[in-house]
Formats: structure tokens, sequence, C-alpha cells
């Protein structure tokens, strides 16, 4: 499917429709995050249930799904994930859309400090098992692809959402972005580099920082607009 991007323009939001979804989309994730990130600093019965779904993991390992958890895990690290950064930035430019590729550089780093931030903090270890798949020695909470893929693809829908009406299509680009930061997720806790608590707060963490950066830079654009004299 070609991107249009010029026929077939979204409508968008009123103002305060736009900062009110924002508000509560923020709100909304960061409160999974502050929740998770309670039961996990607290000890509470999630850690139990993390300890389940990665034991569970472990034990119906295979090398088929292994060989494809390697390559999508690869294909979205922390490096993958800065390279399609990079080259979406690259199209942004080509197209004059700056403000969305200040968007994008904010979402981005950001994200990335935000991420190095909350890991030094909680400093929660990985899940070890006596043969593991693969060995990280930095720390587990929250995951780091996965908040690098919630930024990447959640910020790749934001921008072609805006470009088409039809709601078929529109469900479509967020349904496949969920699901490619899902199998990262996944990907993560299969590998045994993540319990399922550091998924979770990885991708609610990185939503709402996203949303904090959309609403920010359409705010800023809104303001700037309507300061200029009409001619």
């Amino acid at each position: 499917m070609a991107i249009n991007l010029t026929e077939e323009r979204a409508h968008s939001l009123p103002g305060r429709g736009l900062a009110i979804a924002g508000w509560v989309g923020f709100l909304l994730t960061g409160g999974i995050f502050m929740a998770v990130a309670w039961n996990v600093a607290f000890h509470r019965p999630i850690v139990v249930v993390d300890s389940t779904i990665a034991s569970w993991f472990h034990t119906h390992l295979s090398d088929f799904w292994t060989h494809i958890m390697l390559v999508v895990s690869a294909a979205n690290g922390i490096a993958a994930s800065a390279l399609w950064s990079v080259l979406f930035a690259i199209f942004l430019i080509r197209i004059k859309e700056y403000y969305w590729l200040l968007t994008l550089a904010l979402a981005t780093i950001g994200g990335s400090i935000l991420n190095v931030a909350l890991k030094t903090a909680y400093a929660r270890a990985r899940p070890h098992f006596d043969d593991p798949i693969v060995t990280l020695g930095t720390y587990s909470f929250p995951s780091g692809h996965t908040a690098a893929a919630t930024i990447f693809y959640g910020f790749v829908a934001a921008f072609l959402v805006t470009r088409y009406r039809r709601h078929r299509t529109r469900t479509a680009i967020l349904l496949a972005a969920t699901g490619m930061v899902a199998l990262v997720a996944l990907s993560r806790m299969y590998l045994g580099a993540h319990y399922f608590s550091d998924v979770v707060a990885a991708a609610a963490s990185s939503t709402a920082w996203l949303v904090l950066c959309l609403s920010g830079v359409h705010a800023f654009v809104r303001r700037k607009k309507l300061a200029k004299p009409a001619k």
C-alpha cells in the first residue's frame, strides 16, 4: 500500500480534542507503568507471575522459534531501532515534514534516556537460567528493545494515521504497529532476556513519553500558527 501524502489527508481533531486525548493517553499509560513498577519494587504477586511465565517459555523452547525470535530481537534492538529512526528521519526531511522530524528526535532520544534512567533506578536483575539463550549484563526493568520498538512503531503509526481518513486504514495501521511491538516484547520474553512486567512497563512508559512528545509538538505548532498575523 503506497503512502498517499497529498490526496487523502486525514481530518484531525480540534486542538482541545487532541489535548484531551493526549492527556488521557498519557495518564492511562503512565498509570499502568506506575502500577507495574510499584508491584515490581515491592515484590508483589506480579513477581511470581513473571517467574512462572519465564519458566514456561524456557521449558517450551524449540530451534525453529528460537531462530525466529533471535531475528526479531536483532532487527529491533537499540542499534537497529536507531537505524530505522534515522532512515525515517531522512524520509521526513525529503518530504519537508520538519515538525514531525522534531517529534521523532524528541521521542527517540528522550525515550532512550528515560529507559536508561528507569533501568538504573530499579536495578532489577534479568531472568536467570542454567542454560540461557542470551546472557546480558545490563538491568532488566524496563525492556530496552520493547521501549525502542514502542517509540518507533508508535511514531510511524501516528504519522501514517494523519495521512488517511478511512477508518479501516487507520485501524490496520494501529493494529500493525501494536502487533510489531507485541512481537518484539514476545521475543525478549521467549529468549529469557526479560520478564513479562519488564516488557509491559517498557511499552507503557514509552507510550506515555511518545504521547507527550506528539501532544507537545502539536500544541507548539498550533500556537505558532494562531500567533501568525492574518494576511
